[in-house]
């Protein structure tokens, strides 16, 4: 039975996260429905010290949390939820049922529990869960509801307060001792050391060179078609029965390893001495191996395989992945995108089995459904597979989407078609050709060849790979019919050289595997976790690569160093097994938590390993006592990297730069800064000395002769410029104080060549022109955007920087009789061209604007990012920000609001309901129910709630 069966005439409602999954659902149920967003996360504990009720005081105070006395959480309504709180209660109270319809994940159970605390509904409250937005599902769900799941409501919970003692306690350090502002995190902190370790195997490598020999062999025969090749290519693996050395036989430093016994390292002499002996040689088939080639089905998507195979095929970051997917999702085109499980349900299954049938033919589908099981440890199998919504599959072509939510549907629609057909099948094979050389020598070449006689599923998907030099499933390689013992022609024997390469940096996909391979953190965080390491400054995007930033080292270097538990791999991992016992129920949160925090002092601990759940629980104990000591923490020392034997880098909290150490004892060294986004491996000790040996500090050019001041000339973060330095005891703060004359070189002017006369010029601006008819002076003056006149608010832009020295009162008015240009100048030839957009269609080009080197379309504009350059930048990188302006949609502008008029006030409070909450008489009004409610709040005894020492500030 409906429990809506019991108040059939009664009004339920039904709360999700997002306006759009909201508007989603409200088609698919009938009158009696009130379907409103909380728009994510109404209450959390505080952001800021400030948001604590002035009740709490000391480390509750800081921490938001209570660590005393269980770990009690200090929830606050987010002050940006205030408004939807006071809206979602005035529903409610005109309201017979309650449904939380929120994400059926932890994080969506955690936010159905807190709209309920918050809420506190005096009518029936169900759960209600689904994984896809159809109409099927969400009647399905209203009718079968379920009661909060106290146990993931707990496990989220368990996570929160850790990731908040976590970050409260340690990234409190980083400011002391590294620099302000920064933050570390359990997973952001560990995926931050990852792209730092492969950085530094970078800077640690040394290539090494190898060649070998490739052949084009020649059978004599002429071919009959094209599947038996009258020649073929095969590269050189043994003389004299030792293997000829390859890139897999050498170690990072550059040498052999050990293991490589038997192996034959040619360089480029003895390559071309072998080619030369081999000239005459007659070659034949030594032998040929056939094997059966079999190639099974990808699972359906996961959410990191759905972000690792974006990012392959279609150019996208994690987030761009998941912000599409959210769409998809809440628009009812897809299942839920965040879940761990490869299971499809019998109805997707059916679907996709049936789709396979009609697009590819019943030779394509297999006898009995495909299942997968899950790789992730701990996966929710309740949940599903990321695939197309529905019991039957809308093919891309039908579902009227475009642009990337179209690219990426049509992703998920192969995959999860694909997961449900016959294996690929055929042959390999393997040919080994051999000859003597004229010196005697035994060389052997090797061949190998793929057939695949029946595609099978590759006929609907073939996964990308994260080599580009990979070679993808569905490629063939076809050898010729040959036999033992058949003789064969060189027609070519060519020498190559190679050299072995650093290991690759990580891309987003690639990291992503990483963390969920070393089952680090949740599959459901990397794309935030990524976004947050990014935002963070720690890591910078070069193309597609992610780039530890010299700050990242420092960080990484103290976490290391001082606190090595909290960043070590596997000390996560089980951190994340222990979790997952908590949201079990085979462990209690509140003893894993003072294990965690306080060790297993006395006074704390509570029980051993076995009460905490822990299994041997070795691995906690004692974040507080950990960043309580920071006396051994030398903040120059993890901060400073040697470079050379009289060179360092160091990180300042200004930014990066190398020092050469003073060869007088108490004096400074002389340093420079280094470019921000210089890549750690590409600082070389010859870089650092090109850096040094550019002109830096301060150039003295002599005094003003009017102020007597000594003006000197300065190479600052922002660029050179000239500035006066004050006399001693000028003040510097206070009402009172001084500011020195600054002022910009001029784009002719460098360091080395600025006169005083050119610093005199250049502090005498703003020039006064001249007073105009109307007595308001008119100025010259070096803008931002270049130089200008200035008379008032009215500003017109010069030709030249030299205009600011001479343009004479007559000229400048001259200017400003002309009508000012609204337009733009005639359109300068764009930088660089990058070819069609796949969305609009249109050309997209690289153009120099006011605010820098931005991409277009022509409709729409994306400023290049910090990491990106006109030089490199790639078609896909460009299509990237263009799709993630599009996405972000067109910039508010906010204006001035009028005062409202009285009459029109009180019209607006007499009614019941609105359409809006922007006049003043909203804002009063919603003002005194709040006040109201939290008055009727104080006065009533508070309910009890599941988790009893949890404190209510809403």
């Amino acid at each position: 039975m409906s429990p809506s069966s019991e108040t059939a005439h009664g009004q339920r409602l039904v709360i999700v996260e997002s306006p759009a999954k909201a508007k989603t659902i409200k088609g698919y149920l009938g009158p009696g429905y009130i379907v409103e967003a909380s728009v994510g996360h109404i209450r959390d504990l505080p952001s800021t010290a400030a948001e604590v009720p002035d009740k709490y005081t000391g480390e509750v105070r800081r921490l938001g949390v209570d660590v005393d006395h269980d770990f009690a959480p200090i929830y606050v309504v987010n002050a940006d939820k205030k408004s939807q709180v006071s809206k979602l209660k005035s529903l409610l109270a005109e309201s017979d049922e309650l449904f939380l319809a929120t994400d059926e994940d932890r994080e969506g159970e955690a936010i159905a529990w807190h709209l309920q605390q918050v809420l506190k509904p005096k009518v029936p409250v169900h759960r209600m869960v689904f994984h896809e937005i159809t109409k099927t599902a969400i009647q399905e769900a209203v009718a079968n509801p379920r009661e909060l799941n106290q146990r993931l409501v707990d496990a989220q919970e368990t996570r929160r307060i850790l990731d908040r003692l976590y970050g409260f306690e340690v990234s409190p350090v980083l400011w002391k001792k590294v620099m302000p502002k920064l933050s570390a995190g359990r997973v952001q902190s560990v995926a931050t050391r990852l792209v730092v370790e492969r950085e530094r195997e970078r800077i640690a490598f040394r290539s090494a060179s190898y060649w070998d020999l490739v052949a084009t062999f020649g059978t004599g025969r002429t071919p009959a078609d094209a599947a038996n090749p009258e020649t073929f290519g095969a590269r050189l693996s043994a003389v004299d029965g030792k293997r000829i050395a390859s890139g897999r036989d050498f170690g990072s430093d550059g040498r052999l390893k050990a293991g490589s016994v038997n192996t034959l390292h040619l360089d480029e002499q003895a390559a071309r001495a072998l080619a030369a002996a081999l000239e005459q040689t007659s070659f034949g088939v030594r032998s040929v191996e056939s094997k059966p080639y079999r190639r099974s089905p990808y699972a359906p998507f996961r959410t990191t395989t759905l972000q690792q195979e974006a990012s392959r095929k279609l150019g996208f970051g994690a987030k761009r992945t998941m912000q599409v997917a959210q769409k998809l999702y809440e628009n009812g085109f897809i299942t839920y995108m965040r879940t761990d499980s490869t299971t499809l349900s019998e109805t997707a299954i059916s679907a996709a089995r049936a789709q396979v049938t009609q697009l590819y033919g019943a030779d394509y589908l297999p006898d009995a459904p495909r299942t997968y099981a899950s790789k992730v440890k701990n996966a929710q199998e309740a949940h599903e597979a990321v695939r197309p919504s529905g019991d039957r599959f809308r093919t891309p072509a039908e579902t009227g989407l475009s642009g990337d939510d179209f690219r990426l549907y049509e992703l998920i629609w192969m995959r999860t078609v694909a997961s449900q057909m016959k294996d690929a099948v055929g042959q390999s094979v393997t040919v080994k050709v051999g000859g003597r050389s004229a010196d005697g020598r035994d060389a052997e070449f090797s061949a190998s060849g793929k057939i695949i006689t029946f595609h099978g599923f590759l006929k609907a998907y073939v996964e990308g790979a994260d080599d580009p030099n990979a070679e993808l499933d569905d490629r063939e390689r076809r050898l010729p019919q040959v036999t033992e013992g058949d003789p064969l022609s060189a027609e070519q024997l060519t020498p190559e050289g190679h050299a072995t390469k650093p290991p690759a940096r990580y891309t987003e996909a690639s990291l992503v595997k990483e963390l969920e391979d070393r089952e680090i953190g949740r599959p459901s965080t990397y794309a935030s976790i990524i976004d947050t390491i990014i935002g963070r400054r720690y890591v910078f995007k070069k193309g597609t690569a992610l780039v530890p930033s010299f700050l990242s080292f420092a960080v990484v270097n103290l976490l290391e160093k001082h606190f090595g538990r909290l960043v070590d791999y596997d000390f996560t991992a089980r951190m994340e097994d222990d979790l997952d016992r908590i949201a079990a129920g085979e462990a209690q949160s509140v003893p894993w938590l003072k294990r965690f925090y306080f060790g297993e002092g006395e006074g704390h601990a509570t029980g051993g390993a076995a009460e905490a759940g822990n299994g041997d629980g070795d691995h906690l104990g004692g974040l507080k006592e950990l960043v309580t000591d920071l006396g051994a923490i030398d903040a120059r020392e993890i901060s400073s990297f040697r470079i050379s034997d009289d060179l360092t880098l160091r990180v300042g909290r200004y930014g990066p730069y190398v020092e050469r150490a003073s060869t007088v004892e108490g004096e400074p060294g002389r340093r420079a800064d280094i470019p921000d986004e210089l890549p750690p491996d590409e600082l070389t000790v010859e870089l650092a000395e090109e850096l040094l040996a550019k002109p830096s500090g301060d150039f003295e050019l002599g005094q003003d002769p009017v102020s007597g001041n000594q003006l000197v000339a300065k190479d600052g973060r922002y660029g050179p410029y000239v500035t006066e330095i004050l006399p001693e005891g000028t003040p510097k703060t206070g009402k009172n104080a001084v500011k020195p004359r600054t002022a910009s070189l001029l784009q002719s002017m460098s360091l080395d060549t600025v006169t005083l006369d050119d610093a005199l010029k250049l502090l005498s601006l703003p020039r006064v022109v001249g007073l105009d008819q109307e007595g308001v002076e008119i100025t010259a003056q070096n803008g931002r955007y270049g130089p200008y006149l200035k008379r008032g608010t009215d500003s017109r832009s010069l030709t030249s920087e030299e205009q600011m020295f001479t343009v004479t009162l007559e000229e400048a008015l001259a200017i400003y009789a002309q009508p000012k240009q609204r337009g733009r100048a005639a359109a300068a030839p764009p930088l660089k061209e990058l070819g069609t957009d796949p969305v609009s269609e249109r050309p997209v080009v690289v153009k120099d604007g006011r605010f820098g080197p931005y991409v277009t379309d022509g409709e729409t504009n994306a400023t290049l990012r910090k990491d990106d350059e006109v030089e490199t930048i790639t078609p896909e990188r460009g299509y990237e920000l263009l799709a993630e302006k599009r996405a972000r949609g067109p910039v508010k502008k906010t204006a001035k609001k009028a005062p409202a008029k009285k009459a029109a006030a009180k019209k607006t409070a007499t009614k019941k309901t609105t359409t809006t909450t922007k006049t003043a008489a909203a804002k009063t009004t919603a003002k005194k129910t709040t006040t109201k409610a939290a008055a009727k709040k104080t006065a009533t005894k508070k309910a009890a709630a599941s988790r009893t020492a949890a404190v209510d500030e809403g």
